[in-house]
């Protein structure tokens, strides 16, 4: 039996990520959630699960060890980040002070800036980004199989990542000028919205990380 395993650090919306992944998998399938990084390190594939703020994020994956079971993971089998999961990647966040990433993605996380406006009703725009919205893929990928482009996701989130790299850019998403919503590179695919708070497509697309 495969396993694919759901990083416990401590935080973070496990339960709804391990329920989603249990929707969707056959049989074949072993969902886990862990915090040991020797099961995590033998896991098929993994999934970082974010909510909150980086700062602590960052804190309780050294503290359990954790942040090397990630770098491990990410050099070697299916990886996919999901909110802090992808924000985690990059080399540096303005959230909590000033927080170090794992700078496997040359970039900043930023903080939205105050006063956006809708370009179309001229309305403020609250930050936390929080609710549904579109997301334009930007390059073909298996993740995406059976998702229609603009398909709408879920999101909760006050800043969001800036890599270097365009070639990585996986997909963005207008609030109201386009932000980096996904990144995707070798076997890793990071999101900042909520694919198991995203009813359809958010399960499609846990069903085809399983598959890739």
């Amino acid at each position: 039996m495969k396993t694919v395993a759901v990083l416990d650090y401590g935080m973070s919306n496990l339960r709804s990520v391990s329920r989603a992944l249990e929707h969707i998998a056959d049989k074949s399938w072993r969902v886990l959630i862990s915090r040991d990084v020797q099961e995590i390190q033998q896991a098929d594939k993994v999934v970082f699960p974010g909510q909150g703020a980086i700062g602590n994020c960052m804190q309780l994956l050294k503290e359990t060890g954790l942040d090397q079971a990630v770098l491990e993971t990410v050099s070697k089998k299916p990886f996919l980040g999901i909110c802090l999961g992808l924000q985690s990647l990059l080399s540096f966040s303005e959230e909590s002070g000033g927080v170090k990433g794992f700078d496997l993605v040359k970039g900043n996380v930023i903080k939205f800036t105050d006063h956006l406006k809708d370009p179309m009703t001229n309305e403020h725009l609250k930050i936390p980004h929080m609710g549904w919205n579109q997301v334009k893929q930007m390059q073909t990928h298996p993740l995406w199989k059976d998702i229609p482009d603009e398909s709408r996701f879920y999101f909760v989130h006050s800043f969001y990542a800036k890599p270097e790299q365009n070639q990585m850019i996986a997909a963005t998403t207008p609030y109201p000028t386009p932000f980096v919503s996904a990144i995707a590179f070798e076997n890793v695919f990071a999101v900042q919205f909520h694919p198991e708070k995203s009813q359809h497509q958010g399960l499609k697309l846990l069903e085809n990380f399983l598959s890739w």
